[in-house]
């Protein structure tokens, strides 16, 4: 039998002085991923998608998007940081010093996502406020686009700000660099463990009193209702996979970043699965209770489902605002949906934002406030230029649209290229699950990652390119879409390459990290013992 105590104790009293910060329990991770996992998307892009492709009929494609892609590449993000020990980068270049442009790829990818995310939140926080009088009054379109954001009529880059967005930001952005600064168990751990169970618990009661509005059962019937003929298109497929991928926070370093903080004795399948299916959950409970509103909205209208129903922002800050105006008790339906949106978007972005802190961690040998602090407080600087202004809007809508197709997408598909083709670490991954989880993976977890994820990544990705290609996104001037689309999401890449060559320093746990020796150590000794086991 294998013990692991010998090569353990080896390295333990020199790992002790430079050891890596852990979650202080499973629980606390678990707690950790599922808030990085349950953001904004969850609430308001699950159930537009669900609606437009096949409604009841789209959970089909769904829960095999979820079984076949969602978990399988759940678990390999697990697997990278938990063996190598890791931010993104220095797990990636532990695994081969080839693959490390794929770590700071995802850091910039989190970079880029980090400064406009703030910004939703902070329109959330001010539509929580807003709530209490209903501040938009009858028209709730104009009141968002003309009276709260101020937005420009032609997209540019404006320096013309908006006081009610500028302030309620840089307050978004204080209470987030006290909770990076604090850091793992103090900071992220505690401030997950306080918003994960408000948001909850006020989404629930959202659901509750949605479903007794009336009108309700018309909605969660036109939500629910199958469309069985829409199996057959093969683009509803697409958009399941395309709504896990982005939904499990997966293939953007965030994963990588939270399993390199466990134990190195931690069920990582199991607490996946926990994740996995905790996040799916949500996104069920959010298309009931939108759906259920939307349905009272449609009655009061007397109009149909389909004139009423709307996804991202249209949904959240167009078309809930005019069904609290109208809802029995809205002022409280309106504080639950729109504080429930402040609290996912707080879990997410702490989480983005670790990503690119532990990074700079590894890197430089650096401690965890000077880290934070030149992460967080130039990213805050940045999204207090770009996002309180006229345009901004526009500047967030591009953005959020390219660096998702072109970059999470693209990462994703590189990334599984990369482990499973260029680098050949799969086997060895796969061992590394099964020796520390409860839930055994089979051949069939490298089979959909080496086969059937990258071929729906490619066919997703591809099919972005046509149409981003063919016309301008949402209309905008093409040297708009050029700079803040194309050339942002292609200037990632290359800044990612050139991160690549700056040396580590001599400090930093890349050259010197006893912690990750020991881990190796218990490995190669694991290894040892299977491969006499199999000896004759």
């Amino acid at each position: 039998m294998y013990d692991m105590t010998t090569p353990s104790q080896a390295g333990a009293a020199t790992a002790k002085s430079h050891k890596r910060e852990t979650f202080s329990s499973r629980k606390l991770f678990i707690i950790s991923a599922i808030g990085s996992a349950v953001g904004l998307g969850n609430i308001w892009r699950f159930p537009y998608v669900a609606y437009e492709n096949g409604g009841g009929a789209f959970l089909i494609p769904y829960l095999v998007a979820l079984l076949t892609a969602g978990i399988p590449l759940l678990f390999l993000d697990y697997a990278v940081g938990h063996k190598y020990r890791g931010s993104a980068p220095l797990a990636y270049r532990r695994m081969h010093r080839a693959a490390e442009p794929l770590g700071w790829w995802q850091v910039l990818i989190c970079f880029v996502i980090a400064i406009y995310y703030a910004v939703i939140i902070a329109w959330a926080a001010m539509y929580t406020i807003f709530s209490f009088n209903k501040a938009w009054g009858d028209d709730a379109d104009t009141f968002f686009s003309s009276d709260f954001l101020k937005v420009a009529e032609v997209p540019g880059l404006s320096f013309d700000y908006v006081p009610g967005v500028l302030i309620p930001l840089f307050i978004v952005w204080a209470v987030i660099i006290a909770i990076m600064v604090l850091g793992v168990r103090r900071g992220i751990s505690k401030a997950n463990s306080i918003f994960l169970p408000l948001l909850v618990v006020m989404f629930v009661i959202l659901v509750v009193q949605a479903l007794f509005l009336p009108g309700a059962m018309d909605g969660l019937n036109a939500f629910f209702t199958p469309n069985w003929g829409a199996l057959a298109d093969p683009g509803v497929w697409a958009a399941a996979y395309g709504q896990i991928f982005f939904s499990l926070s997966i293939a953007f370093g965030i994963m990588i970043t939270y399993s390199s903080y466990l134990k190195r004795k931690t069920d990582l399948t199991g607490s996946g699965s926990v994740v996995a299916f905790a996040n799916s959950g949500f996104e069920l409970l959010a298309g009931i209770g939108v759906f259920a509103v939307l349905g009272f909205m449609a009655q009061a209208q007397s109009v149909a489902i389909d004139d009423v129903v709307s996804g991202g922002i249209g949904l959240a800050f167009v078309a809930f605002p005019t069904i609290v105006s109208q809802a029995p008790f809205g002022s409280v339906l309106g504080v639950l949906f729109f504080g429930a949106l402040v609290f996912a978007g707080i879990t997410s972005l702490i989480s983005i934002l670790e990503v690119i802190v532990a990074a700079i961690q590894d890197k430089l040998a650096w401690g965890r406030v000077s880290s934070t602090l030149v992460v967080t407080v130039p990213i805050a600087l940045i999204s207090l230029v770009l996002f309180p202004t006229t345009t901004g809007l526009q500047l967030l809508d591009t953005t959020d649209a390219f660096v998702n197709s072109f970059g999470i997408m693209a990462v994703a598909l590189a990334a599984v290229i990369v482990v499973t083709v260029g680098v050949t670490k799969l086997p060895a991954l796969h061992e590394h699950l099964n020796r520390t989880s409860s839930l055994k993976m089979g051949g069939l977890w490298r089979i959909l990652l080496g086969g059937l994820t990258p071929i729906v990544l490619g066919y997703i990705l591809i099919s972005e390119l046509q149409d981003k290609a063919t016309e301008q996104y949402s209309g905008y001037p093409a040297w708009f879409n050029g700079v803040f689309g194309w050339g942002m999401a292609g200037s990632l890449i290359v800044i990612a390459l050139l991160l690549t060559l700056v040396p580590w320093s001599k400090k930093s746990k890349a050259n010197n990290d006893p912690e990750y020796d020991v881990v190796k150590a218990d490995e190669d000794a694991y290894t040892a013992a299977k491969n006499k086991e199999t000896q004759p």
